[in-house]
């Protein structure tokens, strides 16, 4: 009720729209990109809150340190160990087959800018869980943000992501200039690695 509430008023005094396509109705994997800013998590709250979502996020560990750890939980967090990704990818299948039902906010692109490649966990995470991906965009040229279409994987990795490519070729991100092109390192194999 108060992230209902929460999410009129910032929508209401926003200079963004909330645009897309309506939430999906089943667990999916929620990429959220281009992640060029901060700000990306704010917009991602209020999408999520606004659609009425019960999702998870991945976040680097260090910002669930002291204080911010339970707040960080509290939102949604799941912390990660950038050195064992692969750990936080086998928590996250063992969460959904135990049941448990959520949309899970990716960012591949991750640490804004600084990267070439995209991390591949969400596509390793929707495959061994059978989740689709549902690709939520920020685009700061037409002041729109929302979901776009949700996809199935087929495990073919360079067809999958040339339809990802296709969804974010016109999406520059809140600071265009730090946008990573969204490819993986390797998109020759038959399922992606981290």
């Amino acid at each position: 009720m108060l992230r209902g509430l929460v999410s009129r008023v910032y929508w209401t005094c926003s200079r963004w729209t909330l645009t897309g396509e309506p939430a999906p109705t089943r667990p999916t994997v929620l990429i959220g990109a281009p992640h060029t800013s901060n700000w990306d998590f704010v917009l991602m709250l209020a999408i999520a809150w606004r659609l009425g979502m019960d999702f998870r996020w991945l976040g680097k560990k260090s910002l669930f340190a002291g204080w911010r750890g339970p707040i960080m939980r509290a939102l949604g967090g799941i912390p990660v160990d950038r050195a064992d990704p692969g750990r936080v990818v086998a928590e996250v299948v063992e969460r959904v087959r135990g049941g448990e039902v959520f949309g899970l906010v990716v960012t591949p692109d991750g640490t804004r800018g600084s990267n070439e490649y995209w991390k591949s966990g969400f596509y390793r995470i929707a495959r061994e869980t059978g989740m689709p991906v549902t690709l939520g965009f920020v685009d700061r040229t037409t002041m729109t943000t929302g979901l776009g279409p949700t996809i199935e994987l087929t495990g073919d990795v360079a067809a999958d992501m040339d339809r990802i490519r296709a969804f974010y070729a016109d999406k520059a991100g809140l600071r265009p200039q730090f946008r990573t092109e969204p490819r993986l390192r390797d998109e020759s194999g038959s399922q992606a690695t981290a």
